[in-house]
């Protein structure tokens, strides 16, 4: 009775009372179950042809952008305007690589006096122009923020016998020329080193510091065995393969031409229901929206570039299977390299995303090079790591989000990154609510605060939920590859150069399947003209459906299981892998016969101790000496250890601050603030109890004392009830140092007032006030509460240890064993903002 009330509802003509109405309906009920359970089918076919005709366009189109690209000599896709500066093949070592300068457009003109930014993409089978695809980029952010632009990129073609110590020395001889265009800049370049790029230029840098300013590694692999089982199961590869002889031998194959487009295929099979099924549903499923996107994607990666034997050999060797680059075993020209001779900050920037650079892999050699944290500080240098919770590989470097927030954020901070103390950091972005006022927010413009707070070598270890025990497994692996690579080259490869020529080379090189699904499938193809007329007919007459059609929401529960299954077919496969692994290379397998050798974060912290031990020594004698300047530096430190974060506008705050008149009678208009804090970093990193035990004899007198921790409060924006945010080193200093709190208050008040903070949004007490004889009277009645600073989520140190006066003598011994960092202050970090519980999705 209900589905015949439902029919007479949907045809309101149909009369009752006669045979004929009776049969009519009954025909109407029938025809309406389906109908209201499948929608309109009729149109979603419809739908369904002009989709697949407008998708079959669109690969025509991909397969004609892949030999127009061709045609033009496989130029940088890059979204910039730009011109030649220096080529590589016209040096006395040549090799494929060329510098551009980049021409900005007319509405962003170039800072005559900001530091040049170079960008390097990675030669990693592709070809170059990921890191200036599009305007949203790290490119288009540096452009943004007025810097001039150059960009590294290279031809598909190596040179006759490049290796990567000739595509190293001209990248330094771009850098030379880079620093020699802007002699009106004293500060060096910066350098944004993307994926293989990032190593490439870690490793330049260690050899030529003084070439370079701050330099950022984007998704750049460094520690080759780090990782887990789940974040990145590639790395388990080279165990199957046996190690890097089948990369020397394509590369003979090749006739010392090594195809890119063999590591773009191990890029996709990491994620097969990308590579076969996603990125071609998404795109029939929404081809009028998604086929620029996706032919602008696909001319990138179709563009497949080669390298020489000698290239792929000493990556595959020495790196990725040999992992030398961190414990310092890669020589260039007879020397090792050493990370601990990069002297400007590095930036790393990894994604929980990445299965191609987790963040283990990213930063895993700062614990194999240094050991301890206190070791990099104690050194002079700035490590900083940003994370973030979900881009993939790629997305890192052409994300539009990204690059409207790291990146910005990035560049857009680099007078801070070089400004901040020596020490290890996790950079921490925050988006302003829009609603809450913050303090000094004129020096930190924008929709984000950052932070830059402390880390230690436990937090990165708490990275990889797995731990890090199972590198040892690779460490076999390695020796594994050795011999293998030696028999090869030995027995084998004399045979197969024989019989290989550069043409059957280049015919091997065209029958690559990546490249064949690109030249067939052109307008070369037979059916490309019925495609064509199919296709422009499709969109004269297109059928739009409603997204919650029932068929076509039926079409992406499909899709979806399709990609569920071969997401499961993939695990299966990786964990197969990484059993097989474990099981012939582990203690009871290979590892057996070939055992794994020492751990590199053994040695490093064995190192770091000596360092450490040996620098504390040379300190502690003059750990007196300086005056205010030097008091204020330590204070600050001390403050900002204990809090456990420095504040972008803290900084900037401190600036100007400096430049106030009659800071004090030793402190003069040329003191170098920035040099001084680095120094007291250096020393309060060893000695702590120590460097803050000494204020009294650096500040001898009240006034200078009570200036100084004025100075220091209005810093670190505590100023002026010295507990908003509580400093309980400023405190603990107040008492120390026998200072008058109130006075101590009131100059915090009037130095903030006179750098330009309105005395109205300073809370002052009235003893404070009182003690103010030179200014003028307020109570807090009278004064609007300053806002409530954020609160950091980062569990701070401790404030360092409690200084004595010096009656109290500390015993060196005492004073080492409490040199690192103490206890934290308030909620631990949860584990799941650092390990994913689950593996992330792939992209």
């Amino acid at each position: 009775m209900a589905s015949r009330k439902n029919a007479g509802s949907l045809h309101p003509d149909a009369a009752a009372g006669t045979a004929a109405s009776a049969s009519a309906d009954t025909a109407a009920d029938t025809a309406a179950v389906p109908a209201l359970a499948w929608g309109d089918v009729q149109a979603y076919v419809e739908d369904c042809v002009q989709r697949s005709f407008l998708f079959l366009d669109t690969l025509l189109d991909r397969g004609n952008d892949y030999l127009e690209h061709l045609e033009q000599g496989t130029p940088p896709l890059l979204k910039f305007d730009h011109t030649l500066v220096l080529d590589g093949k016209d040096l006395p070592a040549p090799c494929n690589y060329a510098l551009l300068l980049l021409q900005p457009p007319p509405e962003l003109p170039v800072d005559p006096a900001a530091r040049p930014v170079v960008v390097v993409d990675p030669r990693a089978g592709h070809g170059p122009g990921i890191g200036g695809f599009k305007f949203d980029s790290e490119v288009g952010m540096a452009m943004k923020a007025g810097h001039p632009v150059y960009f590294v990129t290279f031809r598909p073609e190596p040179e006759d016998g490049q290796t990567l110590v000739t595509v190293m020395e001209a990248e330094a001889r771009f850098l030379e020329e880079v620093i020699r265009r802007h002699p009106q800049c004293a500060a060096k370049p910066v350098v944004i080193g993307n994926c293989q790029a990032g190593w490439a230029m870690m490793t330049l840098d260690a050899v030529r510091p003084e070439l370079f300013g701050p330099l950022m590694m984007v998704g750049a692999p460094a520690s080759y065995w780090a990782g887990s089982s789940t974040l990145n199961p590639m790395r388990y590869s080279g165990a199957t393969l046996g190690g890097t002889w089948l990369a020397s031998l394509a590369a003979d194959l090749g006739a010392d031409r090594f195809d890119g487009a063999s590591l773009v295929e191990n890029f996709e099979k990491l994620n097969p229901a990308n590579t076969f099924w996603n990125k071609y549903y998404n795109l029939w499923a929404g081809v009028d929206q998604e086929a620029p996107r996706f032919l602008e994607f696909e001319r990138w990666w179709g563009g497949f570039f080669r390298m020489t034997g000698a290239e792929i050999e000493a990556i595959t060797e020495n790196l990725f299977v040999g992992n030398k680059l961190a414990r310092g075993e890669l020589e260039v020209r007879g020397k090792a390299v050493n990370l601990r001779d990069i002297v400007a900050p590095i930036v790393v920037f990894a994604s929980w995303g990445d299965n191609i650079t987790p963040p283990p892999q990213a930063l895993n050699w700062i614990i194999d090079t240094w050991g301890d944290e206190r070791a990099i500080a104690a050194a002079g240098r700035t490590i900083i790591y940003v994370l973030h919770e979900s881009v993939g590989h790629l997305g890192i470097f052409v994300g539009g989000s990204v690059a409207l927030k790291e990146h910005d954020q990035l560049v857009s901070s680099l007078d801070v990154i070089e400004s901040l103390p020596p020490g290890l950091y996790e950079m921490k972005l925050e988006r302003k609510d829009g609603q809450q006022a913050q303090r000094w927010d004129a020096l930190e413009p924008g929709d984000y605060t950052v932070q830059y707070q402390h880390r230690t070598m436990d937090d990165l270890r708490r990275l990889n939920p797995e731990g890090r025990e199972e590198e040892s497994v690779f460490s076999t692996v390695s020796q594994w590859s050795q011999i293998n690579a030696q028999f090869y080259k030995t027995w084998v490869r004399p045979w197969v150069r024989m019989t290989a020529t550069r043409e059957s080379a280049n015919a091997l090189m065209r029958l690559n399947p990546l490249r064949m699904q690109r030249q067939l499938f052109s307008d070369a193809h037979p059916a490309a003209s019925f495609i064509r007329q199919q296709a422009a007919q499709a969109r004269a007459r297109r059928v739009q459906l409603d997204a919650q059609h029932p068929l076509k929401r039926y079409e992406q529960r499909m899709a979806q299981k399709i990609t569920d299954e071969l997401n499961a077919w993939r695990d299966q496969r990786d964990a197969r892998t990484v059993r097989m692994t474990r099981q012939v290379f582990g203690p009871n397998g290979l590892g057996a016969v070939l055992p794994p050798r020492e751990a590199d974060a053994e040695v490093a912290q064995r190192w770091a101790q000596e360092e450490l031990g040996r620098y504390r020594s040379a300190v502690i004698g003059d750990i007196a000496n300086g005056g205010f300047a030097e008091a204020v530096c330590r204070i600050v430190i001390a403050g900002m250890i204990s809090v456990g974060v420095f504040e972008r506008r803290s900084l900037r705050l401190a600036r100007l601050l400096a430049q106030l008149p009659g800071m004090h009678a030793s402190v003069s208009p040329q003191t170098n603030w920035v040099q001084l804090l680095k120094e007291q970093a250096r020393v309060t990193a060893v000695a702590p109890v120590e460097a803050l035990n000494a204020l009294q004899q650096m500040l001898p007198d009240r006034a200078s004392r009570e200036r100084a921790l004025a100075l220091s409060a209005a810093v670190m924006m505590i100023e002026p009830t010295l507990a908003n945010p509580r400093s309980e080193i400023i405190e603990l200093l107040i008492g120390t140092l026998d200072v008058d709190p109130g006075k101590v208050i009131a100059l915090a008040r009037k130095l903030t007032t006179a750098i330009g903070e309105a005395r109205d949004e300073i809370t002052v007490d009235a003893d404070a006030a009182d003690a103010d004889d030179g200014g003028d009277r307020a109570t807090a009645s009278s004064r609007k509460a300053p806002a409530t600073p954020r609160k950091s989520t980062r569990k701070a140190p401790a404030a360092v240890a409690k200084p004595v006066k010096p009656a109290k003598v500390v015993k060196p011994a005492t004073a080492a064993a409490k040199a690192a960092p103490a206890k934290r202050s308030a909620a631990p970090k949860k584990a799941a903002a650092t390990s994913p519980r689950a593996r992330k999705p792939r992209s």
